[in-house]
């Protein structure tokens, strides 16, 4: 009964989302497509902090590298956009491999910091490389795939694309593998001694969520027609690893509501101030003080806590 409901409430908002080209302006459908991209991008960043416990501050540079990949090869190599996508995909996840081939036999601050050092080697390659990247200057009027230059069409084809990604990555999660991973994020030592491979179990899992980030940074390259460091900065990894917080890690939904509270913020509150970050600060203060575990995620338990609770007389 529960799944079924679940299924219905799951149902009604793809229906609203498929809808929305119809009645959405072109300002508030474009910021929706952005919501979408940084909601799977966060999603892929909480498959390794949420599901396995290891943070990673290196997805934005393997979510940039599936955008510059695309970029170059359309610009310098004169690509078909849909061969370039695959080929950003596959760059991103090759890219992915290797970071979890580096990173896997560390973990908690070591992890994080590793990663983050990784990031910071792409971003120094992005900046410097100028005669394939532009450096500061960037990558600009990269197009879109034949048929996707309307921008009702090619938010339906994000959509499709991010509902089909996510739906194997909840796949994967809720698979024997992701049963793996969860004993892993509990005590790495014990897996081992069950006879799991853990370094190898964790190099698959950053490496699938490098594909996911991948898709996500290809989606949003198309998006902007543009690519600079800044998309493989810091910054990006970071955007992504709170909009996974602020929705709820180990969700995979919360990254979708944390992308979309961002973005939100981002956009509409910086109409009426510049300092739209202090409500983004405060927010989060906000929210590890009364929410610690997202915004989805103490949504879950008071309604658990309502559902259980005795009627009264």
């Amino acid at each position: 009964m529960k799944s079924r409901s679940l299924l219905v409430w799951v149902v009604l908002l793809l229906a609203v989302l498929a809808s929305a080209p119809f009645w959405l302006a072109s300002y508030p459908q474009t910021l929706l497509t952005e919501i979408l991209i940084f909601g799977l991008f966060a999603a892929s960043i909480d498959l390794l902090a949420g599901v396995a416990g290891r943070t990673s501050l290196g997805h934005g540079a393997i979510f940039g590298t599936a955008a510059y990949v695309v970029a170059w090869c359309q610009n310098a190599a004169g690509v078909d956009p849909w061969v370039a996508a695959v080929v950003g995909v596959l760059a991103a996840t090759l890219l992915a491999l290797v970071f979890g081939l580096l990173a896997v036999r560390t973990e908690g601050v070591y992890f994080l910091l590793l990663t983050l050092a990784l990031g910071m080697v792409v971003w120094g390659v992005a900046y410097r490389w100028v005669s394939v990247t532009g450096a500061e200057s960037g990558i600009r009027g990269i197009a879109r795939p034949d048929g996707l230059a309307d921008n009702g069409r090619f938010y339906w084809f994000v959509l499709a694309v991010v509902c089909v990604t996510f739906i194997a990555l909840r796949g994967l999660v809720n698979s024997q593998f992701g049963l793996a991973l969860r004993g892993i994020k509990q005590s790495a030592t014990r897996m081992r001694t069950l006879g799991y491979n853990v370094p190898l179990t964790l190099a698959l899992a950053f490496t699938a969520s490098g594909f996911v980030a991948g898709v996500a940074g290809v989606l949003g390259v198309y998006l902007n027609s543009f690519v600079s460091p800044s998309s493989v900065a810091l910054a990006q990894s970071t955007k992504g690893l709170l909009m996974a917080i602020l929705g709820g890690v180990g969700t995979l939904w919360g990254g979708f509501i944390g992308a979309g509270v961002m973005i939100a913020l981002e956009n509409f509150v910086s109409f009426y101030t510049e300092r739209w970050a202090l409500f983004l600060g405060a927010l989060f203060v906000l929210t590890m003080l009364y929410a610690p575990n997202g915004l989805l995620g103490t949504a879950r338990q008071y309604w658990e806590r309502f559902r259980s609770s005795p009627p009264s007389h």
